[in-house]
């Protein structure tokens, strides 16, 4: 096996071992960091001594090891770890707690940042040192905040297993908004040089295939995997080969990734004839419109706006408002989004913010108010901390100006 084939398993199958020293140990700190050391020690070991017949159960083994030795040399707690130190060998648990996991590192007692980095370090299996570079922290500033999260779990007493009834519910719609921020992190960076960074959304959709593997009645669960594929598949198109942001209505179609359109466009399909629509299955509904036009020309903009008309009202958010605009703006005139958009000034999640600056200096550009859309591309250019768009729009802006 290959030295990226081995690093592809112990990345499925850090959850899984840090699940089963949990549920056997508790003790969520310590497991992470026995795991994290049977994984380094797998990594240097298995491509020079090959591939023990059942690498779960030899991780498994390894990290309870790690974690006894460091349970005995704590001696304020010799004799109760003494205790579970003369246990036999733990047994491979047959299931897969994942699941579980996601859920106690989605703890409400966290902050949506702590959420995130949390999953990333132990479902995701990166390393503090990734995570850190992903969000732009120095690496000390991101092992802290890990600690902290593990500590405000251990000082909420949560046990290990799934919740019950309406608290289960609410800690899915947060496990899978957690997913949704690393994705969207990883689709078009907050800040930084590069607009994307691939490696937050493949492991995004990891975690989210994973989800959807336990859960696959579960239209919401359904709906985000739909979403992030129809999404993802078009990263290749857009960016220029110097790294400039392409937009939608400019991209080449056939680079589109088509596979990952089709599993996209099929589970929507599956998922829209189930009893609930979701706010995540809708938005994945109208990424698989787009993704249905063959040009930016045949887009169904009135099917687009009906289902943002949906969304908002479901799940009410300005953002959603904003896109909703760009579609009115198609079926019914620029004039008629920026109405819409009027609407969104007195909101304060959108002072200043650059993706409303951006809209509205479109929607003036495509009215003729070549000076409006110049002044509010200039300011959405000077508000977004995203090097690509900074770029994409002051070419805007001295377009309109030309």
């Amino acid at each position: 096996m290959t030295a990226s084939a081995i690093e592809d398993l112990l990345r499925e199958l850090t959850p899984q071992v840090l699940s089963a020293l949990v549920r056997r140990y508790g003790r969520f700190e310590e497991c992470e960091d026995a795991v994290q050391e049977a994984v380094l020690a797998a990594a240097v070991q298995w491509p020079a001594n090959g591939m023990p017949g059942n690498p779960r159960g030899w991780l498994v083994a390894v990290a309870s090891r790690r974690l006894i030795d460091q349970m005995r040399s704590d001696r304020a707690r010799r004799e109760r770890e003494s205790a579970t130190a003369t246990r036999v060998a733990p047994e491979v648990p047959d299931t897969d707690d994942t699941l579980v996991l996601l859920f106690l590192c989605c703890h409400p007692a966290l902050t949506a940042t702590s959420q995130t980095a949390l999953t990333l370090r132990a479902v995701g299996g990166l390393t503090t040192a990734e995570i850190a570079r992903a969000f732009l922290v120095p690496e000390g500033t991101m092992a802290a905040r890990i600690s902290r999260a593990k500590q405000r779990i251990k000082a909420a007493g949560s046990s290990f297993g799934l919740p019950d009834g309406a608290e289960r519910e609410e800690r899915l719609r947060v496990v899978l908004h957690v997913l949704y921020l690393i994705f969207n992190e990883g689709y078009t960076a907050s800040s930084g040089s590069e607009l994307h960074r691939v490696d937050l959304a493949h492991e995004a959709i990891r975690l989210t295939r994973m989800m959807h593997a336990q859960l696959p009645e579960d239209g919401e669960v359904t709906g985000l995997l739909a979403l992030m594929l129809l999404t993802h598949a078009r990263r290749k198109a857009r960016t220029t080969a110097a790294g400039d942001l392409v937009p939608l209505d400019e991209q080449d179609r056939t680079e589109w990734d088509r596979e990952l359109i089709d599993e996209g466009v099929e589970l929507v399909k599956a998922s829209l004839a189930g009893p609930a629509l979701g706010p995540y299955l809708l938005q994945a509904a109208i990424a698989a419109t787009h993704a249905d036009a063959a040009t930016a020309g045949e887009t169904d903009w009135p099917q687009v706006h009906a289902l943002y008309l949906v969304l908002e009202r479901i799940a009410p958010n300005p953002m959603v408002t904003l896109n909703r605009a760009v579609a009115l703006a198609e079926t019914a005139g620029p004039s008629a989004g920026l109405a819409l958009l009027s609407a969104l000034d007195g909101d304060e999640r959108l002072a200043g913010h650059h993706r409303l600056l951006s809209v509205r200096a479109h929607l003036l550009e495509k009215t003729g108010d070549t000076a409006g859309a110049y002044e509010h591309y200039r300011r959405a250019a000077q508000a977004t901390a995203s090097l690509a768009e900074r770029r994409y729009l002051e070419s805007r802006a001295g377009r309109v100006r030309a």
